[in-house]
């Protein structure tokens, strides 16, 4: 394996991986294959495409592809240009890509021929449009590029060459990902060569990954936690099966079976998906090595089930978010039995910690505010100075800390446990309701495949508790079922007092289920919740819902 201090570039892992190794395949996608020399020299003639176009140094390229050999190719040809990668999802509407695109100050977009129609117009609304790299064929009829628009196929056609070297540093910008924006504008999360440089290092340390690894990506490459995959096998030298998604659950185990693949990263509506397949009960999955999870905590009814399935395979439990490089918390496997809930201790060469509200460290059993420093820790928010002095403040060493906006508890040995986001919690007959906690007794109960808790206006209890349930295929529930279900579980003012059965709920692409959008869509109207504490309430509010809600994350 390659070690950390050979390289300071994210698109190095390539180019030495493809010297080291050139023969071995670095991607599958459907019938399509690329060994790291072909990959190498496939992103070399893009870039080389970018910087006729006059992309350098710190210059932003958007990629609006689905999950493709040409997406990983455009990605590490905008870093061998000096361009700075910024992931577009190709569903985007045109007025959030017109915003992205300005916000962004994007000056070339890789997108998708077919999609032509629906790109033109909105950057028609821009007063600099950036210019376009077309994949496909040809433009749909009725199209024309625009002046600057030049056509994926033809930059492959061109005489091979290695682009000029824009002399980046690890401090320059990789990438800028955008948040889910599930509140509010989308922000754009500025992180570094140096931040994916120590992140990919430790995530391929703690899974201990080889090039014999085979590595299942059906997580969408604009979302942080798919991207990783591709850059931890082009550090490690792996293989990555390439799904563009996880719409044909059946069709990709009969891939994952066929490539006899040994790593499967998901989210829990993945895991929760493939727990409802038959076809899982017969496929052979014997090389399946390990499961890893973030982006949303599998509840554990679901982690019971799903170790019940694959007895082989190791299961890591992350924790992670894009301001930090998506990673920030892992458990270890062994500690598994011990610490279901946990999300484990940081990552190497990270550090975690629960403060109250002046970044004053808590001691265990006490909910706080999840702190991070580590060379993980994004620069900031692009063109947003006020929201990034929000979130980063300057440590006793003069360190960068990030204050998270996410409530935890650290037990007794040391593991972290999530309670919830700060402004998810409400309170209902004067008492304070973690979601979480009631979610969690709901994956309980067989049958349940999504579950959602907000609080509605009530005349009773101030807020009252809401149940959004979406029930597995075949399964039968009832109101009186899941109330009685609960009862047993929970306290009696967590116990939903409204419950909405539905086939299915809104998320974002990363699988992270959005509670704005129903709370904003719940019949009683859009909901004032406030983050707790108050602010001004300080740290004895913060010790005093500790004792509340975290008995059995201090117990571990």
């Amino acid at each position: 394996m390659i070690q950390l201090g050979m390289i300071h570039l994210v698109h190095q892992f390539l180019t030495e991986t493809a010297r080291r190794d050139p023969a071995r395949t670095a991607l599958i996608a459907g019938d399509a294959r690329r060994s790291f020399a072909d990959l190498d020299r496939e992103s070399d003639a893009v870039a080389c495409a970018l910087q006729s176009a006059g992309i350098g140094r710190g210059d932003r390229v958007a990629v609006m592809l689905e999950n493709s050999i040409e997406y990983v190719a455009g990605l590490f040809a905008t870093l061998k240009a000096g361009g700075v990668f910024v992931p577009v999802n190709p569903s985007t509407k045109a007025d959030k890509l017109a915003y992205l695109l300005a916000d962004a100050g994007v000056r070339l977009l890789i997108a998708p021929a077919a999609l032509a129609r629906q790109i033109l117009p909105a950057l028609d609304t821009l007063e600099t449009p950036p210019a376009l790299l077309w994949v496909g064929s040809s433009l749909p009829a009725g199209t024309t590029p625009a002046p600057a628009g030049m056509l994926y196929a033809d930059a492959l056609a061109a005489p091979r060459r290695r682009p000029a070297d824009p002399r980046l540093i690890d401090q320059d910008l990789a990438a800028i990902m955008y948040t889910s924006g599930t509140t509010g504008r989308p922000k754009g999360v500025m992180l570094t060569h140096a931040n994916y440089i120590t992140t990919t290092w430790a995530i391929s340390s703690y899974l201990r990954n080889t090039p014999d690894d085979v590595v299942m990506c059906v997580l969408p490459l604009t979302f942080g936690y798919g991207l990783s995959q591709i850059l931890t096998g082009a550090r490690v030298g792996f293989t990555v099966v390439l799904e563009r998604s996880f719409a044909f659950p059946v069709e990709t185990l009969k891939r994952m079976v066929l490539h006899r693949v040994t790593g499967l990263p998901g989210v829990p509506t993945v895991f929760s998906t493939l727990l409802g397949l038959d076809a899982t009960k017969t496929a052979d999955l014997s090389s399946l090595r390990y499961l890893t999870n973030a982006a949303a905590p599998l509840p554990a009814a679901h982690l019971r089930r799903l170790r019940e399935r694959f007895p082989q395979a190791e299961f890591h439990s992350m924790y992670g978010m894009t301001e930090c490089c998506t990673r920030i918390c892992t458990l270890d496997p062994a500690d598994l039995d011990a610490k279901p809930a946990s999300v484990g201790r940081a990552i190497p060469n990270c550090e975690a910690f629960v403060a109250d509200e002046d970044g004053h460290r808590l001691p265990a059993g006490q909910v706080g505010e999840l702190v991070v420093r580590g060379a993980n820790v994004m620069r900031g928010y692009w063109n947003r100075p006020d929201e990034t002095a929000r979130r980063l403040r300057r440590g006793p060493q003069g360190e960068t800390l990030l204050f998270t906006g996410d409530l935890f508890t650290e037990d007794t040995e040391g593991h972290l446990h999530f309670v919830s986001r700060k402004d998810d919690i409400f309170k209902c007959r004067g008492e304070k309701v973690s979601p979480r906690e009631v979610e969690n007794a709901l994956y309980e109960l067989d049958g349940v495949l999504d579950a959602c808790i907000i609080g509605v206006p009530d005349d009773a209890d101030g807020l009252a508790v809401k149940a959004f349930i979406v029930p597995r295929d075949g399964a039968t529930l009832s109101e009186a079922v899941i109330r009685q279900h609960c009862r047993g579980r929970l306290e009696s003012h967590l116990v939903p007092k409204f419950i909405e059965i539905r086939d299915s709920l809104p998320k974002t692409e990363s699988g992270k289920i959005r509670r704005k959008e129903l709370m904003e869509g719940a019949d009683t109207g859009p909901l004032p919740i406030p983050p707790p504490p108050a602010a001004g309430e300080g740290a004895g509010a913060l010790r005093g819902y500790g004792r509340s809600l975290s008995r059995k994350a201090g117990e571990g």
